[in-house]
């Protein structure tokens, strides 16, 4: 893995090398969720601050400005993540401060005070008059307020200043901010080459692992580093065998899954049975071969394409529900309406 990047990220790395020499003031990096793009967006953040950069445009590893970078105190660099993603609270927090962030719930959507923040960091001069880099990911976690307020920001951006934003669903995002940046999209890595990057991980049973979280390899890894499908499995068996009763129990049972995961498990349930259905073959769940072929005789195709389209409009709801129960409970009771 040169420069930090992922063997499937080579490839985009030499293509993004030509937007150096014409630098944009914005670029979303966009692609799939657990392929890598923040960790692609900082390593080319360290690139453009380098004092140093190598051919291949990497940072060089032993300039002032990398040692800053590695120790997370570089002058000209921000990131801004929401809350859920940081590891640790933030600075200045001690006492009761302290304690009561640690008791509420880190928020999950990046908030209109964090890119307020940018502004005294964007109105001062650069520490050694190169570029000035700010990170922000996901972006569609942006809030109402704060996707307004950054696009401000993109509209008359400081001179000297480099945007990286980094995205999963370009469709959650203000049109205006799309128009603003430089799309620049990373792709999902082949099955061959992420199979074998998780089996060099020494993961077993990658290649479930891999279809299971939809090919993308980082999710597969956090996935099989729990040791557990017990909650996958648990949603699979209900989609296996759909009745009313078992909708209600397993959603009783599912309430403290991440609703986004749950919805994306179904997704990749449906596209399954639907190309068994029309092809013969399953991408995702070849476990459930058996129980996929059964369910795939016997649905009608009309009411299959209408419970794959109402799992793509509930996946544009899933952050932010009003009960996490009845959405399960909604979802899982449709489904099973389809297959009766």
């Amino acid at each position: 893995m040169s420069g930090n990047l992922y063997p499937w990220q080579e490839g985009p790395w030499q293509q993004l090398q030509q937007l150096r020499a014409r630098m944009p003031h914005a670029i979303l990096f966009h692609g799939a969720a657990g392929t890598g793009k923040a960790d692609f967006i900082e390593v080319f953040a360290k690139a453009l601050l380098c004092e140093n950069v190598q051919a291949e445009g990497h940072a060089c590893g032993a300039c002032a400005s990398c040692g800053w970078f590695e120790q997370g105190s570089h002058p000209d660099y921000r990131r801004i993540r929401p809350e859920a993603l940081e590891d640790e609270p933030g600075e200045g927090e001690e006492g009761e401060d302290k304690k009561a962030a640690k008791s509420k719930a880190p928020s999950k959507e990046i908030k209109i005070e964090q890119i307020r923040s940018l502004a005294d960091f964007m109105n001062i001069s650069t520490h050694r008059a190169g570029l000035r880099v700010v990170v922000l990911y996901p972006a569609e976690a942006l809030n109402m307020p704060a996707s307004n307020a950054l696009l401000k920001t993109l509209e008359e951006p400081p001179p000297g200043t480099v945007f990286l934003l980094s995205s999963n669903s370009l469709d959650r995002l203000l049109p205006t901010i799309l128009s603003r940046c430089r799309k620049f999209a990373l792709p999902m890595p082949d099955h061959a080459q992420a199979l074998a990057w998780l089996q060099a991980q020494g993961v077993a049973d990658a290649d479930s692992w891999l279809r299971e979280q939809g090919g993308a390899p980082l999710a597969a890894l956090a996935q099989s580093e729990t040791g557990s499908r017990e909650e996958l499995d648990m949603l699979l068996q209900y989609l296996a065998n759909p009745s009313v009763e078992a909708a209600l129990k397993t959603a009783d049972k599912m309430q403290k899954v991440p609703l986004s995961s749950l919805v994306s498990w179904q997704q990749r349930w449906l596209y399954d049975l639907f190309s068994c259905k029309l092809t013969g073959n399953i991408r995702y769940y070849p476990r459930y071969q058996r129980e996929l072929k059964g369910l795939a005789g016997k649905i009608h195709l009309s009411r299959l394409m209408a419970a794959i389209k109402g799992a793509n409009e509930r996946r544009a709801t899933s952050d932010h529900p009003l009960s996490p129960k009845l959405f399960i409970e909604d979802m899982l009771l449709d489904y099973t309406a389809c297959c009766s």
